[in-house]
C-alpha cells in the first residue's frame, strides 16, 4: 500500500474515525485504525465492541492496499506533521509516513485478528445534521453520569411521524427536545413505523458534532443499533437497553404562574450570587409582577441581584433551585428569554424556549433560603 494525501485531510480523517478507539482495551487491535487504499480514495475504519467509524477521503494511490496501525498513535504523528502532501507507504512490518523533512515509522498490527465492521441497519429517514447536533446538545446536560444506572446516562430518541424527540433525565431534571425530520422517501409523507430507544448519551454527542456541518444525514436504525451515514462518513453504536422514564405527566403542570426574563442576563446574575453559596446550596429566586431578585448564601455571607421580569397567574413566587443544575438548563437554550413555569416552592418546574415548548427542561426547585 502506498498513498498521498494533504497532511490536513489526513488529520482530519484520523481524528474523526479514532474517536469510537476504547481508550483501553484488552484486545490490542482494537486500538487500531484500518487504512484502505484504491481507487483514489483512502478509507479510515475504527470500532470498538459499542461503537465504529468510517471516513472515505480522496488520496492519490500509488499502490492499493491495507494496513492496522495504533490509531492514537497515528493520530499523535498527523498532529505534528509538517504541513503540505503526506506520503504513507507500508514498508516491511511498518507503515512510514513521512511530510517534508519529518519520517515517522509505525508497527503493523495483524489484519487477520481485525474484526469486521458492523453493517449500518435500515435506513429510517433524513435529519438535518446542524439541526440534529443543537438539539443533543440541549437535552444531553441532563444525562445522569452514573453508570451504574446505565439507561440514565442515554438519550432517548424517539420516531413519530415527521417528529423527532430527544430526551434525557438523571431523575433530578429532565430536557426534551423536538425537531423535524424526513422518514424514508425523502419527502417526509412516507409511512413510518415509529421507534423509542436510548441511545448512549457520550456516543451521540460526539457522533452529534462530528457531523454538524453534513448537511442532510441519514439515520438507520434497528432493535441493537443505530447509524449515521453522510458523503464520506458512516458511523454506528449500539442502544442502551430499557427505557427512561416517560415526560408527559411530569411536564403537564395543571394550573401555574409563568415569569419570563431575559436569558443571558440570568446566567450572569446566577454565576455573581452562587459565589457565596456553599456546596450546592441554592439560588433563590424571588418572582413579583415586574422583577426576579436572586439571592444566595447564608447568615452574614450573601449576595443579591434583581432583574426585570414579568410574572402572570400571580402576584409573587419564590422558588430556588440548585445553581449548576440551574445554569446548565439556563445554558442548553439559544433564545433572548425563558419562560418558567412554576407550581410553588419545592416544586417541579419547566423552563421553555418558547410557548410551544420545542425545547422543555424540567428542574425541581427546593426549599427557598430562610
Amino acid at each position: 500500500m502506498e498513498f498521498r494525501i494533504d497532511s490536513s485531510e489526513l488529520t482530519d480523517a484520523v481524528g474523526w474515525a479514532a474517536r469510537v478507539l476504547p481508550a483501553r482495551s484488552p484486545v490490542p487491535v482494537l486500538g487500531g485504525l484500518l487504512l484502505e487504499a484504491r481507487d483514489g480514495r483512502l478509507r479510515v475504519s475504527g470500532l470498538d465492541y459499542e461503537a465504529s467509524a468510517r471516513i472515505e477521503v480522496e488520496a492519490e494511490t500509488a499502490r492499493e492496499g491495507r494496513a492496522l496501525v495504533l490509531g492514537r498513535r497515528l493520530l499523535d504523528i498527523c498532529k505534528v506533521l509538517p504541513k503540505g502532501t503526506v506520503e504513507c507507504a507500508i514498508e516491511g512490518a511498518r507503515l512510514s509516513v513521512t511530510g517534508g523533512d519529518a519520517r515517522f515509522g509505525l508497527s503493523l498490527l495483524p489484519l487477520d485478528d481485525y474484526p469486521a465492521q458492523p453493517g449500518l441497519p435500515a435506513f429510517r429517514g433524513v435529519v438535518d445534521a446542524e439541526a440534529f447536533a443543537a438539539a443533543v446538545g440541549q437535552v444531553a446536560v441532563a444525562a445522569g453520569r452514573d453508570d451504574s444506572l446505565p439507561v440514565l446516562t442515554g438519550i432517548r430518541l424517539a420516531l413519530d411521524g415527521t417528529t423527532m424527540t430527544l430526551a434525557a433525565t438523571d431523575r433530578y431534571r429532565y430536557a426534551v427536545r423536538t425537531l423535524e425530520w424526513k422518514p424514508e422517501g425523502g419527502d417526509g409523507s412516507a409511512p413510518d413505523d415509529g421507534a423509542d430507544v436510548v441511545v448512549p448519551a457520550r456516543r451521540l454527542t460526539e457522533i452529534a458534532r462530528s457531523l454538524t456541518s453534513a448537511g442532510p444525514v441519514r439515520l438507520a436504525l434497528d432493535g441493537g443499533s443505530i447509524g449515521f451515514e453522510s458523503e464520506g462518513t458512516r458511523t454506528t453504536t449500539r442502544l442502551l437497553d430499557g427505557r427512561l422514564p416517560r415526560h408527559d405527566k411530569l411536564f403537564s403542570l395543571g394550573e401555574h404562574a409563568v415569569a419570563v426574563t431575559g436569558r443571558a442576563p440570568l446566567v450572569e446574575a446566577v454565576k455573581r450570587v452562587a459565589v457565596v453559596a456553599e456546596g450546592d446550596s441554592p439560588v433563590q429566586l424571588a418572582f413579583t409582577g415586574d422583577a426576579v431578585h436572586l439571592q444566595a448564601g447564608y447568615e452574614d455571607d450573601v449576595a443579591s441581584q434583581r432583574l426585570p421580569a414579568a410574572l402572570e397567574g400571580t402576584e409573587a413566587m419564590t422558588v430556588a433551585f440548585n445553581p449548576g443544575y440551574l445554569l446548565d438548563a439556563l445554558g442548553s437554550f439559544g433564545t433572548d428569554s425563558v419562560r418558567f413555569h412554576l407550581l410553588g416552592p419545592g416544586q417541579r418546574a419547566l423552563i421553555t424556549d418558547r410557548a410551544d415548548g420545542v425545547h422543555q427542561h424540567l428542574l425541581m426547585s427546593v426549599k427557598p433560603l430562610v
